[in-house]
C-alpha cells in the first residue's frame, strides 16, 4: 500500500470511532458536597484543590459524583496506585473525563495510543516511542532548549513585570515538541488552543467538543501530508514509516500518537514550569537558597513535581464490581489524581509542605504502572533548564499580584496567568 493511501486529508474521512459511544447529561454549577458531587472543572478546584483532596482523604477517600455520567475520585496513594497497575479491571481507552465515552470496541488501541491503549497492544505501541525519549536523545535537545530559554528572557528587557506562564513557561515545551514533530514553530498559538480544547472543554456540548477536537486532527493530517511530500528527520516522519507487528501504522494510530505527543508534551511541562516559578515567587527563602545553591535544583525540582504534580489521568471501569468498599459500574470514570496521591501523609512525611531538600521522594507525578510517562526524561530536562536559566538571569522576583494568578481547570493543572515582578 502506498503511504499516501493510508492518510485522508480530513478527519471526517478517518474510520468512525464515535458510533456506539455513549453521551451523558452535562451537569454544571456549584458543588454541593465534594464527597458525592465533585467536579474537577469547577473554579474552586482549579484555584486550590489540595484542601479539598485532604478533606476527602480523611472522610471519604473514594469520592463519587453523578456528573460526567458517573465518576470516582480516589485520594489515597494506595488506591491510586492499585488502579494504575490494574489493567484487568480498568481500561485506558480514553483518559480524559467527559460527557462522551467512546465505544468499547476501540479497546485495546484507544483514541491516542499508547496512553489510551491496554495490554498487550500498549506494550508494542509504547516501545515505538521509546527511542525518541531516551536520556541520550533528550540530551541532544538540551543546548537548543537552553538557548531558547535565554532568548525568551532577553525579550524581557526593559520590563518590570512579566507573565512567567504566558511569556516564558508555555513557550518552552511548545518549541521543543514542535521541533521534535517537525511542525512550524509559528504554530505555537494553535497548539495552545488545541490544549485548551482537549483538556479544558469537557463540559461543552458534545457536538461542539467533538468539532473542536476535530480541528486538532485536521491539523495533524495536514502535517502528515506535508511530511509525505517533504520527508525529514523528525518524529512525524518516523511514525509515518514505523511498523507495528509487521505492518505500518494506520492513519488513526499515527494521528493519535501525534495528538498525544503534542497535547501531553506541551501542557504538562508548561504547567510544571509555571507552578515551580509560582512557588519560588511566593517563597523567598526557597528562591534565595536555590540561587545560592544551584546544585540543589535537581532535588528541589522533584519536590516541585511532587507537591504541584500537574497531571490527573482517568480510567474506565470494565465491569460492575465492588472495589474497596464502593460499588463501581461498568463505564464509570475513575480519576487517578496523582496530585492527591503525592500529598498523602501515609506515603510522604510532611506531605503538605514543600521541602526542597527532600531526599526520599518516590512521587507519582509521572504516573504509575504501565502508563508511566514515556516523556519523563524530556519533561525533567525542560523543567531543569527552564529553572536554571530563569534563576541565573532573574535571581530576584516576586508575585506582582497574587490575586491575578489563574490556574487551568481540568486534568492538567498549572498557572495560566502568572504576573511576576522582576528586578
Amino acid at each position: 500500500m502506498a503511504v499516501d493511501d493510508r492518510f485522508p486529508r480530513r478527519v471526517g474521512d478517518l474510520p468512525d470511532t464515535r458510533s456506539g459511544g455513549t453521551r451523558s447529561e452535562i451537569v454544571t454549577g456549584p458543588v454541593a458536597d465534594w464527597a458525592t458531587d465533585f467536579s474537577h472543572v469547577e473554579p474552586e478546584w482549579a484555584a486550590d484543590p489540595y484542601p479539598i483532596q485532604d478533606d476527602l482523604r480523611r472522610r471519604c477517600p473514594i469520592a463519587h459524583t453523578e456528573r460526567f455520567g458517573g465518576a470516582w475520585l480516589p485520594t489515597r496513594y494506595e488506591d491510586v496506585a492499585a488502579i494504575a497497575y490494574d489493567t484487568e479491571r480498568f481500561t485506558s481507552r480514553t483518559v480524559i473525563v467527559g460527557n462522551f465515552r467512546p465505544p468499547r470496541d476501540l479497546e485495546p488501541v484507544g483514541v491516542s495510543p499508547p496512553i489510551s491503549s491496554d495490554p498487550p497492544f500498549h506494550h508494542e505501541a509504547r516501545r515505538l516511542l521509546l527511542p525518541a525519549f531516551t536520556k541520550s536523545a533528550v540530551r541532544r535537545l538540551e543546548p537548543g532548549t537552553r538557548a531558547f530559554c535565554h532568548e525568551l528572557v532577553d525579550g524581557f528587557k526593559g520590563r518590570d513585570v512579566v507573565d512567567a506562564a504566558q511569556d516564558y513557561a508555555q513557550h518552552i515545551p511548545t518549541r521543543v515538541i514542535a521541533d521534535m514533530l517537525g511542525f512550524p514553530p509559528e504554530d505555537g498559538p494553535r497548539f495552545r488552543e488545541f490544549v485548551e480544547n482537549v483538556l479544558e472543554g469537557i463540559n461543552l456540548p458534545t457536538d461542539e467538543r467533538i468539532e473542536r477536537v476535530d480541528r486538532l486532527f485536521d491539523y495533524l493530517l495536514q502535517q502528515i501530508h506535508d511530511h509525505i511530500d517533504h520527508p525529514r528527520d523528525d518524529l512525524t516522519t518516523y511514525l509515518i514509516n514505523a511498523e507495528l507487528g509487521g505492518r505500518r501504522l494506520d492513519a488513526s494510530e499515527v494521528s493519535g500518537m501525534m495528538a498525544l505527543l503534542l497535547i501531553a508534551g506541551v501542557d504538562t511541562t508548561w504547567s510544571a514550569i509555571g507552578a515551580s516559578l509560582w512557588h519560588l515567587a511566593r517563597t523567598p527563602a526557597d528562591r534565595k537558597r536555590l540561587v545560592a545553591e544551584p546544585g540543589l535544583l535537581p532535588t528541589a525540582m522533584e519536590e516541585f513535581l511532587r507537591a504541584y504534580a500537574p497531571v490527573t489521568m482517568a480510567r474506565l471501569v470494565k465491569q460492575d464490581m465492588h472495589w474497596r468498599g464502593v460499588d463501581m459500574k461498568a463505564d464509570d470514570w475513575v480519576l487517578l489524581s496523582f496530585p492527591a496521591a503525592n500529598r498523602d501523609p501515609a506515603q510522604f512525611e510532611r506531605a503538605d509542605e514543600v521541602v526542597i531538600d527532600r531526599r526520599v521522594n518516590r512521587h507519582a507525578a509521572f504516573g504509575l504502572g504501565v502508563h508511566r510517562c514515556v516523556g519523563s526524561h524530556l519533561a525533567r530536562m525542560e523543567l531543569r533548564v527552564a529553572l536554571e536559566v530563569w534563576l541565573e538571569r532573574i535571581p530576584e522576583f516576586t508575585l506582582a499580584d497574587p490575586s491575578a494568578v489563574t490556574w487551568a481547570a481540568g486534568q492538567v493543572r498549572g498557572p495560566r496567568t502568572l504576573p511576576v515582578r522582576i528586578g
